[in-house]
């Protein structure tokens, strides 16, 4: 199976998934998640992009991100999946792949459809019968977009601002 070229387009905003293999569910240790948080945090400041909406389920991640340069979300996701790799194989004495194939990316052009996005990623968890309420939830970007609180990680688009402002 040959490689589909990926859209580039800076300053647009695309939604990515990446699927564990076989949709394991390894992305379930707490320090794990941390870790991967972290390191998600660390790879943003290294390449010229910015997440908007993001959610680590127990078998796949979420995000929703604006690149500023081209290239840079596919540096991004190739440098993210090969450290989390590294560490996960290296902790587990194992070796092999954790993603089933490349990430998945679609970009978002309608304004309706970029909101919907929102809503999806952070109710993947109540969604998926993990918790009852999205605020019960610590590995996603929910807390930051819909209660106010501080984050390093995500900045919220500015579409998604421009629903809270007075007219």
């Amino acid at each position: 199976m040959s490689n589909y070229r990926r859209a580039d387009a800076p300053g647009a905003c695309y939604f990515f998934t990446v699927v564990t293999f076989r949709r394991r569910n390894i992305l379930t240790d707490e320090g794990f998640r941390v870790w991967l948080r972290n390191a998600l945090n660390n790879t943003r400041k290294r390449y010229p992009f910015t997440i908007d909406v993001w959610v680590l389920m127990t078998n796949h991640v979420h995000l929703l991100c604006t690149p500023r340069a081209h290239n840079a979300v596919s540096l991004m996701m190739q440098s993210l999946g090969r450290q989390y790799v590294r560490y996960f194989n290296f902790s587990y004495k194992r070796s092999g792949s954790l993603w089933e194939g490349r990430f998945k990316s679609c970009l978002v052009q309608e304004d309706n459809y970029l909101l919907h996005l929102y809503r999806y990623i952070e109710l993947n968890p109540v969604r998926a019968g993990m918790v009852k309420h999205p605020s019960d939830y610590s590995w996603s970007s929910y807390p930051v977009n819909t209660l106010g609180k501080e984050s390093t990680l995500c900045t919220a688009h500015p579409l998604y601002l421009a629903l809270a402002s007075e007219p």
